[in-house]
Parts: structure tokens; sequence; C-alpha cells
């Protein structure tokens, strides 16, 4: 015996993945505006807190108005987050790669010292690294 199939229809079906495409974008929207409010250190934490409490219970004027009076603010401290995240990164791969040519250099060294390597070809093994 087969269980019958729920009646609904394609447009149903099509409502309905509009809504969840609706409330995905709006989580998305609040947890955007959230993280916002909480990287900006301008803003003193009664105020923080003034604006997550209206988020929670007067949401969809209030994520309006913070995007109306604090969009310009929204772009600017991302803008700086993600240039302050590459600066960051950008620090990291600087000290892994001198670390490594460190690392070669003192093989380098240790090669010259058991006699395997010439003062010349050290020398030029040396700049190499260095340049």
């Amino acid at each position: 015996m087969l269980l019958p199939v729920a009646d609904i229809s394609f447009g149903e079906l099509l409502l309905i993945a509009l809504e969840v495409f609706f409330f995905v974008i709006w989580i998305w929207i609040l947890i955007t505006i959230l993280s916002d409010l909480f990287r900006d250190h301008e803003l003193s934490g009664w105020a923080k807190a003034a604006w997550v409490l209206f988020l929670v219970f007067i949401p969809f004027l209030t994520a309006l108005i913070y995007l109306i009076a604090r969009g310009e603010g929204m772009r600017d401290r991302t803008i700086k987050a993600q240039a302050d995240a590459k600066a960051h990164f950008d620090e990291y791969v600087r000290t892994q790669a001198g670390a490594g040519s460190a690392d070669e250099l003192h093989k380098l060294s240790e090669l010259k010292a058991k006699g395997d390597l010439s003062q010349d070809e050290f020398d030029k093994a040396k700049a190499k690294l260095l340049a």
C-alpha cells in the first residue's frame, strides 16, 4: 500500500522556498548588524545594549534604521577589518618566509663548516637566499 503524497502544489513549494530564502537573508542581516555593532569601538556599552534591545523587540524597524543611520560606518569598519586581516596575514607570511631562509642559511653554514661547500659556493648561495 502506497502512502498518499501530501497535497501541495508547485506554487506552494515556490512560496516556501521564497520564505526560506528571505528568512536566511534576515538572519544574515541581523548577524551583520550585530557583528558591526560590537566591532565599533566608538559606541558605548549602553548604546550597544540599546541597539540590541531594540533589535530584539522591534527587529524590522530597528534593522532598517540601523542600516540607514550607520550604513556608511558599517562599510568603513568592514574595509578596515579586512585591511587589518590582510596586514596580519602578510606579516605572518613574511615571518614564515624569513624563518625558512634562516633555516636554509643555517644549513648552508653547516655544509661550509663540514667542508662540503667552498667559500665561493657559500657566498653565491647566501646571496641567492638573501636576495
